[in-house]
């Protein structure tokens, strides 16, 4: 126990007084200021009061929180009254340690649809890889962390976090780049069957051209997975750059069973192609050779075709003049404000939306929204009187005519179909494969329709369109087989939907046995294959790699020659069931196949939204080997780019940010942001044009004009 004079303990007593470091520990923050000339502290409390002083020299405090009135002269009262009475204030803020756990609801990441409930405390480290995740996620510069306003915004939110400067938060996400690959490597090593591969080049503002390399597979658990494997430079796009650069990548990653490669149609990608294969031979593990590794990118054969329906003088003319006068109104705010008082009358929800020309979507979606508001132009070009006399000048090519717009309307018959056949096969986060070649025969159908219509313009058209299909889908030949294969392992079609669509596609019945026992043959060489790698694996449910007649027979033969040596109960129950096998399939030699069994039972219901994985996840007891088969070929990609870029007839070029990094980084940034992603809907970045609409909306009604001024 302290000694302590009796004089020290009268004064401790009778006035206390609370330390500075204290104070500050409970929220009180002291500040000292000049008093009139007696020169004494005048104690301000950040949290707690305002101090005033009176005529008679007699400091009061008020509080902040409560109002309240508080004697707090430093000589006579101390800072005892402002301590107890910031303790015992209602109204005060809740002070916690920092070190102290809260709940808290934690925020909903890609991918999840609720936010876990979860232990919170601050954590330097954790809210640095947060800062990470957000900038790779929403694609936002480095420079982020030293702008003011996100300082600004941090010293509010979370006061207590340092916050990192550019160089530091470059680092930190190249480290998360570093580590999401190791997991995605080991993860592809031991959960993907096999890899099927697409390509696609992208080029910088610097004109630094770049190989996207991306790699598409079926989990053990039947999951479909599409991940970003390399994003790198490369000197030019002669195939041998390509196919070394392809190489390089699938060494790096240590992937060497590869089913297919998916690349567009320039010749480069076919000398690629053979070099490849000849490369994955060598690896050990091709299915029959390398035969259906090479696989068209279907979407850029879609594109060829409409760009040579689009060719024609007269359609190119009345596209022309459509979108000179929806970029005419489009362009000057005080034109579009009118415009919209002239479609006020008219039941449509379409909006004027510009196109890029080299996105041919974008054309049709202009075309789309312009025929429906036809009558509003009309009305526009009453009230505009500068209308006429503005577009006959350059660059406009004049106002629309009826035979324009009859022009758009018929060209939107052609652009539907393919824009929603694009739509359709250009997904990487569902199957394609089995749904390519239904809708290549209701291409090939319309386009055959409209080749015997009485209108002369849209029989010449589909003339155009139908000789670039022919190309490349005129034949059995000309498709890779796998396209064939992926409808044939969908339970709701199979075999006879095939036989069914070449009867109608290539003539009458009987006309086309050639072509469908060629399907048949193909089909039993790629699951003999199968039953040659994966049999040994399973031989408990499986026949020999060989034909199902041998297989009976020599295991008839050594079963009887077992029976000679060994009496025991197990040979002769083996030797029996054999003999039962023989006489079910009345003496012949024959037991079918998984494939055959698969193909001789009935078709599952058609369901448009039928799960194909959940199927096969079902059913692979049934059809092991089989099974393995459909994991390849469901797992094939028909696109070698996502649909927001499947539209477009120019190259695929790297915004502003990202060109402005060197490549190292610009790999880290973009694979890490597909890897964390994983399987939820990308960002959409562009403008949606009918949500600014809206929101134009409720500013008028909220009575905030436009601060837009038109010149």
């Amino acid at each position: 126990m302290s000694h302590l004079s009796q004089s020290q303990m009268s004064n401790s007593q009778s006035s206390p007084t609370v330390d500075l470091s204290d104070a500050q520990d409970q929220g009180i923050h002291m500040v000292q200021n000049q008093v009139s000339d007696d020169n004494v502290d005048n104690l301000d409390f950040e949290h707690g009061c305002d101090v005033d002083k009176d005529m008679d020299k007699v400091q009061k405090a008020r509080c902040k929180y409560c109002s309240r009135e508080i004697k707090a002269d430093p000589k006579v009262h101390g800072t005892r009254p402002l301590k107890n009475h910031f303790e015992s204030c209602k109204n005060k803020p809740q002070e916690v340690s920092t070190n102290q756990a809260r709940l808290s609801f934690q925020s909903v990441r890609f991918g999840e649809r609720e936010a876990p409930l979860v232990n919170w405390r601050f954590d330097q480290e954790r809210i640095r890889e947060a800062l990470s995740y957000m900038l790779v996620v929403d694609e936002l510069p480095f420079k982020t962390v030293e702008n003011p306003g996100f300082r600004h915004f941090m010293s509010v939110a979370c006061p207590m976090f340092s916050i990192p400067s550019r160089r530091t938060i470059t680092k930190d996400i190249f480290h998360m780049y570093v580590n999401e690959r190791a997991k995605l490597k080991s993860f592809i090593k031991n959960h993907a069957q096999r890899v099927c591969i697409t390509t696609d080049t992208w080029t910088s503002i610097q004109k630094v051209n770049y190989m996207c390399l991306t790699a598409h597979f079926i989990d053990d658990d039947w999951n479909l997975h599409k991940r970003i494997l390399n994003f790198c430079p490369i000197i030019g796009h002669k195939s041998e750059e390509i196919s070394k650069g392809v190489e390089k990548c699938l060494l790096e990653w240590s992937i060497d069973r590869i089913f297919t490669i998916t690349v567009d149609n320039a010749s480069s990608n076919d000398g690629a192609m053979v070099y490849l294969k000849k490369k994955l031979e060598n690896w050990g593990h091709n299915i029959l050779g390398g035969k259906y590794v090479h696989m068209r990118c279907m979407a850029h054969i879609i594109n060829l075709v409409v760009q040579d329906g689009l060719k024609g003088k007269d359609e190119h003319k009345a596209i022309s003049r459509i979108r000179g006068v929806v970029r005419y109104v489009r362009n000057s705010p005080a034109r579009y404000k009118k415009f919209q008082e002239c479609a006020e009358f008219i039941e449509t929800k379409k909006l004027l939306s510009l196109d890029v020309p080299t996105r041919w979507n974008s054309t049709y979606l202009m075309l789309e929204a312009a025929t429906c508001l036809k009558r509003a132009f009309d009305a526009y070009e009453d009230i505009d009187l500068a209308y006429m006399t503005d577009l006959s000048k350059k660059p406009f090519d004049g106002v629309p005519i009826e035979s324009d717009w009859d022009r758009a309307k018929l060209l939107l018959k052609f652009l539907k179909h393919f824009y929603n056949l694009t739509l359709c096969i250009s997904g990487s986060s569902y199957v394609t494969s089995n749904i390519v070649f239904h809708e290549i025969c209701e291409v090939d159908l319309l386009l055959k329709r409209w080749l015997n219509s009485e209108d002369v313009e849209l029989s010449e058209m589909a003339r155009k369109m139908k000789e670039k299909y022919d190309k490349y889908w005129g034949s059995i030949e000309k498709m890779n087989m796998i396209l064939y294969y992926g409808v044939i392992l969908d339970p709701r079609h199979k075999l006879g939907f095939v036989e069914f669509s070449f009867d109608k596609l290539y003539g009458g019945i009987g006309k086309n046995d050639a072509m469908k026992e060629r399907i048949r043959d193909g089909l039993h060489e790629l699951f003999n294959d199968y039953k040659l790698r994966y049999g040994h694996t399973l031989q408990g449910t499986l026949e020999s790699p060989g034909s199902s007649s041998s297989r009976v027979s020599s295991s008839s033969s050594s079963s009887k020659e077992m029976s000679m040596h060994d009496g025991g109960t197990e040979t002769r129950r083996f030797s029996l069931q054999q003999e039962y096998m023989m006489y079910m399939t009345g003496g012949k030699d024959h037991v079918k196949s998984e494939l055959e069994k698969y193909l001789s039972e009935d078709v599952e219901e058609y369901r448009e939204k039928f799960d194909i994985l959940k199927w096969w996840k079902v059913n692979t007891q049934r059809f092991p080997i089989l099974s393995k088969m459909a994991r390849d070929i469901l797992a094939v990609p028909v696109s070698t780019v996502a649909s927001e870029a499947a539209f477009s007839t120019g190259g695929r070029v790297l915004d502003a940010f990202r060109s402005s990094l060197s490549p190292k980084i610009v790999q880290a940034i973009i694979c890490a942001q597909d890897w964390i992603r994983k399987d939820s809907k990308p960002i959409s970045i562009e403008e949606d044009l009918s949500e600014i609409e809206m929101f134009e909306q409720e500013l008028t009604k909220l009575g905030v004009d436009s601060t837009i001024i038109d010149i």
